[in-house]
């Protein structure tokens, strides 16, 4: 299949948002050609890459008109917002054509930090079913698509996010992640992607009500540079004060680490291909100086079980609530064969969920006692290379959905129990050319140190371009 990006020479150009929102402000470009070049971007991709879910141009078109500037570090800078989080005007169909839409009549509390930042959004985009799983690929609004080849998923549950910010269509845009969703797109689209630790950025009031949060807002960028730059501008307007305030980190830190290197999941190897791109990402970090250790994984098999009977849980939850949640047009025959098997799973197994939610909690002793000893885990993003659309198909029988899944998403559900801050850095390739992301976690409350270490790789191995 083929290659597709927006890359142009319009206003947009091939800035990112730090190197944009400069832009405006020197008067190079305008608000106005800025949010027109996104448009037209979205519109010559999303045939291709289906990442959008909803269409609001004309919300985008009174940013770009100053007499509307709401301000912020990025004002005008254009982005989308992921399809679960609440935006007034907009709906939030989480993925699904289950319900009949309704749109929202104010901003949920991230959408009102996110917005307070002057990020711009054009839009929604598209994502799988409530985020259950790792592809978008719906039974009727079809496949989200892989920009550096489109006959692979671009990775989800943030998958036009993904897409549509590793094709050009804007530079940063929202993705959150309850089990890989920031970092699974970022490591098949070639992208930054931080998960930052629990609290970090605001929850709107129904990700708050989990009986365990493992839900992080965060984006996906291009540029370390950009995702430094969304921290430092959410904790302005956001801050928690529980935790180390990340501020204004622009540059490589200058201790060495201590990292510890793990290509094994909690069930399986990773793929030769995958395992050997690890090592050599070890490889670069020992030739700048860091101690590395090759380790094994220390967290019990019985996290997979738990972790999915949570995820199982959510899934009941939702379903079984689906009316009162979503109004009176639900129909739960619309859902996939993926949510559906979860909620039946949970059904048979409600009985388990307390004791398992108390063990999640408690695998952060099991981390703990690591980062005593190890400043940074790293892993692979994910054990295999992005698969081909059709992979995690959701028509085809649960057990075999799950089974595939579960053996791809086999490193990012620890640190969603956990609560610690992992990131996903694009710093290696298949053999066909995809991209393959590199995961760096550290303990709850260290993102500015997986930051900083983001940014001295970035220098010392600069990522793959698609325009290029």
């Amino acid at each position: 299949m083929d290659r597709i990006d927006a890359f142009a020479d319009d206003a947009l150009g091939d800035l990112d948002a730090v190197g944009l929102a400069a832009a405006m402000r020197a008067g190079t470009v305008s608000a106005a050609e800025v949010v027109e070049a996104a448009i037209a971007r979205t519109e010559k991709v999303n045939p291709a890459l289906n990442g959008l879910a909803y269409e609001a141009y004309d919300r985008a078109r009174e940013r770009g008109d100053l007499r509307h500037s709401y301000g912020g570090f990025f004002d005008g800078v254009p982005s989308f917002l992921k399809d679960n989080v609440a935006v007034a005007g907009m709906p939030t169909m989480n993925g699904t054509d289950a319900w009949d839409p309704v749109h929202a009549t104010g901003d949920g509390d991230f959408a009102r930090s996110f917005l307070a930042t002057g990020l711009a959004p054009l839009g929604k985009t598209r994502m799988s079913e409530f985020g259950f799983s790792a592809v978008a690929e719906h039974p009727r609004l079809g496949a989200v698509r892989n920009p550096w080849n489109t006959g692979h998923t671009a990775g989800a549950s943030s998958s036009g996010s993904g897409a549509f910010v590793a094709a050009g269509v804007v530079p940063i845009a929202h993705a959150n992640d309850g089990g890989g969703s920031i970092r699974i797109p970022a490591s098949c689209n070639g992208l930054v992607g931080l998960k930052p630790s629990r609290g970090r950025l605001p929850l709107d009031r129904d990700m708050r009500q989990m009986p365990l949060r493992i839900v992080a807002n965060g984006v996906v960028t291009r540029s370390v540079r950009d995702t430094a730059a969304f921290y430092r501008e959410m904790e302005k307007v956001s801050a928690n004060p529980k935790l180390p305030p990340m501020g204004d980190i622009a540059a490589p830190g200058r201790q060495r680490l201590r990292i510890a290197v793990c290509t094994s999941s909690i069930s399986r190897e990773s793929s030769p291909e995958i395992c050997d791109l690890t090592l050599q990402t070890a490889s670069l970090l020992e030739g700048l100086g860091h101690r590395i250790e090759v380790i094994d994984n220390p967290i019990p098999a019985r996290f997979i079980d738990d972790f999915l009977l949570y995820w199982s849980f959510l899934a009941y939850a939702l379903i079984r609530g689906g009316r009162r949640t979503f109004g009176p047009t639900f129909d739960r025959e619309r859902l996939d064969n993926l949510s559906r098997g979860l909620e039946e799973r949970a059904a048979r197994n409600l009985h388990r969920v307390p004791l398992a939610i108390v063990r999640l909690q408690r695998i952060r002793r099991i981390t703990s006692r690591l980062y005593s000893t190890y400043d940074v885990l790293l892993t692979p993003t994910l054990a295999d290379a992005p698969p081909p659309v059709g992979h995690l198909d959701p028509t085809a029988p649960y057990p075999q959905i799950i089974e595939r899944l579960v053996d791809w998403v086999a490193f990012t559900p620890l640190q969603n129990a956990t609560g610690e801050p992992a990131i996903s850095l694009p710093l290696a390739q298949s053999a066909s050319g995809l991209p393959i992301g590199m995961m760096f976690a550290a303990a709850v409350g260290e993102e500015a140190r997986l930051v900083e270490l983001a940014f001295e790789l970035e220098e010392a191995h600069p990522w793959a371009k698609i325009q290029s």
